[in-house]
């Protein structure tokens, strides 16, 4: 299956927990109908990526980066790469990549936690976001594409991240809260 086929699957088979959820969900398949090259980066009228909000449930933290490009305390996310399987292989890679927890990370669940579509300097993001379990003592470092990478309390969050984060925090702990 390709990537393509893969995301227009997801995107189909998850329940939107809200009505802009669904407004979001609905455009995004729209999007992917309209493009087949609506997964990759060159496509100039926006691109589906995948992010993960990596979360250590026991430490009541999340870990995020302070994007290098955009200056802003994000979770670990990009684009789509040829390489990827599948949209939550790229939200885990992504994790992976920009937390450096190499071993151990583990999506919560197969489904998208959220999604968010915003604008950045190459186009417009339409972000399906994920959230990783943190293994337990996870040591974070720092990639490349990051300023800083920092765990952060929940309550904390709001204090740093844009609202877009501070509802996938959210989001992410509601599902936390009923798989236990």
């Amino acid at each position: 299956m390709s990537l393509h086929a893969d995301a227009a699957r997801v995107l189909k088979e998850w329940p939107a927990p809200s009505a802009d959820q669904e407004q979001l969900r609905l455009a995004y398949l729209d999007h992917l109908v309209a493009h087949q090259d609506g997964m990759w980066k060159p496509c100039k009228d926006g691109h589906i990526t995948a992010s993960a909000l990596v979360i250590d449930p026991v430490g009541g933290r999340v870990l995020l980066t302070l994007h290098r490009k955009l200056e802003m305390w994000l979770q670990m996310g990009g684009h789509c790469e040829p390489e990827d399987a599948s949209l939550a292989d790229a939200a885990l890679r992504e994790a992976r990549e920009e937390s450096g927890i190499a071993h151990g990370l583990r999506l919560l669940g197969a489904a998208p936690v959220r999604l968010d579509r915003h604008r950045t300097p190459c186009a417009v993001h339409l972000d399906v976001q994920y959230a990783a379990l943190a293994p337990a003592n996870a040591v974070a470092a720092i990639s490349d594409e990051s300023l800083d990478l920092r765990w952060f309390r929940y309550d904390e969050v709001p204090a740093v991240a844009d609202a877009s984060v501070v509802r996938l925090v959210e989001e992410t702990r509601a599902l936390l809260s009923t798989d236990s």
